[in-house]
């Protein structure tokens, strides 16, 4: 009889550390993927992102200093 490996390892619960359940990849509850959900909707969760301004001055030439001449 042929052995069938499932598609994903499995893997602890970020949320509780119990093993997670197939339906609720990778979370072993419901519940444990709510309050997931809910942090991220509340804002505990955030992505890191930077200022407009950085982004400009990232891409700007760079400033040539020193003579003085216009």
């Amino acid at each position: 009889m042929a052995r069938v490996e499932p598609l994903r390892p499995k893997r602890k619960c970020p949320e509780c550390g119990k093993e997670s359940a197939r339906e609720t990849y990778p979370f072993c509850s419901t519940r444990c993927k709510n309050i997931d959900l809910n942090r991220w909707l509340s804002g505990a969760y955030v992505i890191p992102a930077r200022d407009e301004e950085d982004e400009d001055d990232a891409l700007a030439p760079p400033r040539e200093s020193g003579s003085g001449e216009a």
